[in-house]
């Protein structure tokens, strides 16, 4: 009997989705990745396997302004508004969304939430 744990699960989770969802120059992928402490989101083009732009619970500018801990829902509407506006000043307005093998629930939705609010397409 195999035991997987539930990174692994995640992982083939997030392997199943990325057969279908991929980022061009036009539509960019929003990939999402959710560790115990942070939430990172990256703007992603992979035609060009390039990030055009990021953001996460470790960046500077939102380290001082978050007031709960880095692994809260509010944590990740931050994160959610902040890489939406670094997004719409590179002139990218729709993207496809990759939740990262993760359930759309809980932090990750929240990111999601706040980033369509902020101005992001998906």
């Amino acid at each position: 009997m195999s035991t997987t744990s539930r990174k692994q699960q995640t992982q083939k989770r997030h392997r199943r989705l990325r057969r279908h969802i991929s980022g061009t120059a036009q539509r960019p992928r929003l990939a999402v990745f959710r560790s115990n402490n942070h939430i990172y989101a990256q703007v992603i083009d992979d035609l060009a396997q390039s990030t055009l732009c990021a953001a996460s619970t470790l960046d500077k500018d939102l380290r001082t302004s978050l007031q709960a801990s880095a692994n809260s829902c509010d944590a990740s509407i931050a994160v959610g508004e902040l890489v939406a506006k670094r997004a719409l000043a590179k002139g990218i307005q729709q993207v496809v969304f990759d939740r990262g093998g993760n359930i759309y629930h809980g932090r990750v939705k929240a990111l999601a939430d706040a980033a369509r609010e902020a101005g992001l397409q998906f």
